[in-house]
């Protein structure tokens, strides 16, 4: 089984051997601006594969999240992360629920690490804090009073993951 590892998978060093593991370039750069440890650094060089995500693996995870409402959740580090996993038929291991949210959006297989997995999948749509008004896409300001918008949970539904 192929697992693609986020930046929290890999410093807590807690993940099953897979037979192949692999990460993106943004994670390793993310790693190194926190300071990688020795054992870390020899853990990449040796058992990760680094690589980057197809252009098409790309825009169909931005295509998901615009749908869902997780757009304005996810770093570019975890929109690679997401088309990775999508392009090598992998699983993702990651403790953030905004990218296992998308993933089960996209029917990624992913697993947690150190907390539990998400039992809902929810989809997210913007309100003015202001005036109340709601909007199923992401803006900064509301047109109607010019207050900052708020996520907000449009829909939840239970899920029940495979093992």
């Amino acid at each position: 089984m192929k697992a693609v590892l986020d930046s929290s998978a890999l410093l807590v060093g807690k993940y099953p051997e897979m037979e192949e593991m692999l990460t993106t370039p943004d994670v390793i750069r993310e790693l190194e601006k926190k300071g990688m440890t020795s054992e870390l650094r020899s853990f990449i060089e040796v058992k990760l594969r680094v690589a980057s995500p197809s252009e098409e693996g790309m825009e169909r995870v931005m295509e998901a999240s615009l749908e869902s409402g997780d757009s304005e959740r996810l770093s570019q580090t975890d929109t690679g992360l997401l088309a990775l996993a999508l392009d090598e038929k992998a699983t993702i291991l990651t403790d953030d629920y905004s990218i296992q949210n998308l993933a089960m959006v996209l029917g990624i297989d992913y697993k947690g690490v150190m907390f539990p997995e998400i039992t809902k999948r929810v989809s997210w749509r913007y309100r003015c804090v202001g005036c109340g008004r709601r909007y199923e896409d992401h803006s900064e300001v509301c047109e109607v009073c010019g207050s900052r918008l708020r996520t907000y949970r449009k829909q939840e539904e239970n899920i029940e993951k495979q093992k």
